[in-house]
């Protein structure tokens, strides 16, 4: 740092003498300052003159690019016509927010405080405009590379979201909005013509598979999605084959895990939704076969599979016999629902043992309340931990959701939930919480033992929703540093989940991204392919539901084109093998929560006109099935819906 000059008072100037014979020399500096501050003026005001032009014509750098579709004059453009005056505070506006934009906006993440509180917001650049008349994204989109939006890079909200401001936000979303309905109306019509009632479309070869044991899981997955999009003759005709033609007495072993959240949670919704007796009863019946998977426990912790027609019942050999903490610990939501709207003493043990794992893990709860993913229930008395991997990807995502969201459904009474929740965000910022080199990106990595794995899955970008419910729900308030510390880790969270998809030369994310110092991150080894994840958007309608930031339906329309551009088959939308590739056609797989979660999120992100309400009326189960809380059943019967 360079050391400053001293200034030696006793030698800046001459001193004036009072005395009457100095009077001539005090009056000839008089008239020397004069000059010396008018010429020092005049040389400021030249300087910031030609500071401000830089600013306002030349590359400003760090400063966000303007709004998709508008323009910068040039110098001598506002030398022209009569609009000087509004062409003046145009760029006035411009180098006021440049100046907030380069601000701090904020403390560090992951230091256990610090309110998001800019002390000056500036005003929000990058409205887009409604797609022309028709258009068509294939031939008219190309994904416009990453490192934009940097500003957003720390979990910081730069911009003033005024009503204003939201106002225009939904009059463009509904045009957006329409583009998504008409995905899942072609999606839905392929699965009707070509799998109607199977599991899966086959989006290539254009035929139906049954690799779920043939339980029409494509249509009991899309049942809410149909609904919300207003999609009311296709939910009626996927009514008729659920009561008609659904029977869960096949001698088959399935995953409860995957079962109860896609299946049981998606007939569970659809009776929410419309009171249609069909899908509580079809309910019931899978929840009888389902709950088998605990009979032969001795632990209390369920199996992975069960035999709906036997009740037989087994660990997944591929995970090493051992029970899975994300399977086990994502069932709570779909049983104790049912048990509220059924309301027998059938269900209510049901209920009972559901919420007895969480029982079990309150009590083996880890100091830093992140929990390994393997467990051995295969021994008489307390189950054990079976490895030290500690991950919020895939194995245990979904478990950390359920402790927030089985304390929200319950009406925010069950104080154990949400302690469990709390106490592991903790131990995430402690721990696992890192920031990438050279963008400053905020991501979740992986740890076995004491060694970091600087990963992070697709399905780890549910964490950057997650964290901002928990923030908007905490019971210290918004205001607090905790929910402070936890809505801008969200919001860094996903700005990181949003460049995996925009540094991609197709506009789409991989399967999981590796973190190197000094290059952020690349594609995962042996991950380049993408599922038709929903996770990123998930937590795009979220931030944006709680927030009203509209640049989040920005990012979200660039995800949704780039699907539709790269993913489109004749008949539905099928996964691609290396995102990385853009002349590479779509695989013959298209996954029954592409309909179920991720067109629904997308329709949600541009719908302000949805009834789905999080801090009021609604939870969403891990597959995005919405049913409503607790208290909202009990005031509104479903006699009365």
């Amino acid at each position: 740092m360079p050391v400053p000059i001293k200034r030696n008072n006793s030698q800046s100037r001459p001193k004036i003498s009072h005395r009457r014979g100095t009077a001539g020399i005090k009056r000839d500096n008089s008239k020397m300052l004069v000059f010396f501050f008018a010429g020092m003026t005049i040389l400021g005001a030249l300087i910031v003159g030609i500071f401000i032009g830089i600013l306002f014509f030349g590359n400003t750098g760090a400063a966000a690019a303007p709004a998709p579709g508008r323009s910068v004059d040039s110098p001598a453009g506002l030398l022209r016509g009569v609009h000087l005056r509004e062409q003046w505070k145009e760029k006035t506006d411009q180098f006021k927010n440049y100046l907030h934009r380069k601000k701090d906006n904020g403390d560090s993440i992951g230091n256990g405080g610090g309110k998001v509180e800019p002390k000056e917001q500036g005003v929000y650049p990058y409205m887009g405009h409604p797609p022309p008349h028709n258009f068509i994204i294939a031939s008219s989109w190309t994904p416009p590379g990453g490192r934009r939006y940097a500003e957003y890079t720390d979990g910081s909200s730069p911009y003033l979201i005024t009503e204003e401001l939201k106002q225009k936000s939904d009059d463009l979303a509904r045009e957006r909005r329409d583009f998504v309905k008409t995905a899942m109306e072609f999606a839905w019509d392929g699965y009707s013509k070509y799998a109607f009632g199977m599991d899966e479309i086959l989006p290539a070869s254009r035929r139906g598979t049954n690799n779920w044991g043939g339980f029409g899981v494509t249509l009991v997955d899309s049942l809410d999605t149909l609904w919300l999009m207003g999609m009311k003759r296709e939910f009626y005709q996927a009514r008729d084959w659920v009561r008609d033609n659904l029977k869960h007495d096949k001698s088959r072993m399935v995953s409860v895990f995957e079962t109860t959240i896609r299946s049981l949670g998606g007939l569970l919704s659809a009776y929410d939704w419309s009171g249609d007796q069909a899908f509580l009863a079809s309910a019931m019946d899978l929840a009888k076969r389902l709950i088998k998977a605990f009979d032969n426990s001795p632990t209390g912790i369920p199996f992975g599979q069960v035999n709906l027609a036997t009740g037989a019942s087994a660990n997944i050999p591929w995970a090493g016999n051992n029970a899975i903490l994300a399977e086990f610990g994502t069932m709570q939501l779909e049983f104790r629902w049912l048990d509220v709207v059924v309301g027998t003493p059938e269900t209510a043990e049901m209920r009972r043992k559901v919420e007895h794992v969480f029982d079990i893990l309150h009590q083996m709860s880890p100091a830093n309340g992140l929990y390994p993913y393997y467990m051995k229930n295969q021994n008489a008395g307390t189950p054990t931990f079976a490895n030290n991997h500690l991950t919020f990807g895939a194995m245990a995502d979904s478990f950390y959701e359920y402790m927030l969201k089985v304390w929200i459904q319950g009406g925010k009474v069950e104080p154990m939930y949400r302690e469990m929740y709390d106490k592991a965000m903790q131990g995430m910022h402690d721990e696992l919480l890192q920031v990438s080199e050279p963008s400053g990106l905020t991501y979740i990595a992986d740890k076995a033992g004491y060694q970091l794995d600087h990963k992070q899955d697709h399905l780890v970008c549910f964490m950057g929703g997650l964290l901002a419910l928990g923030a908007y729900t905490d019971p210290l308030g918004l205001d607090s540093d905790r929910a402070q510390r936890d809505l801008k880790t969200g919001r860094a969270l996903t700005y990181t989940c949003y460049q995996t998809y925009a540094r991609m030369s197709t506009g789409i994310s991989p399967e999981y991204v590796q973190f190197y110092k000094g290059d952020d991150f690349r594609i995962g080894a042996g991950a380049p392919h993408y599922l038709l994840r929903p996770e990123t958007v998930e937590s795009f309608f979220i931030l944006n539901h709680l927030t009203g930031d509209p640049i989040y339906r920005e990012w979200g329309w660039e995800v949704f084109q780039s699907i539709e551009k790269y993913c489109k088959t004749g008949v539905a939308y099928g996964t691609l093998k290396d995102v990385s590739n853009t002349n590479l056609q779509p695989n013959d797989k298209m996954e029954t929560f592409f309909l179920g979660e991720t067109l629904k999120y997308f329709y949600l992100l541009f719908d302000p006109d949805t009834e789905v309400d999080l801090l009021n009326k609604h939870v969403l189960n891990t597959e995005a099935h919405p049913m409503r809380v607790f208290p909202k059943i009990k005031n509104a019967p479903f006699d009365n819906k």
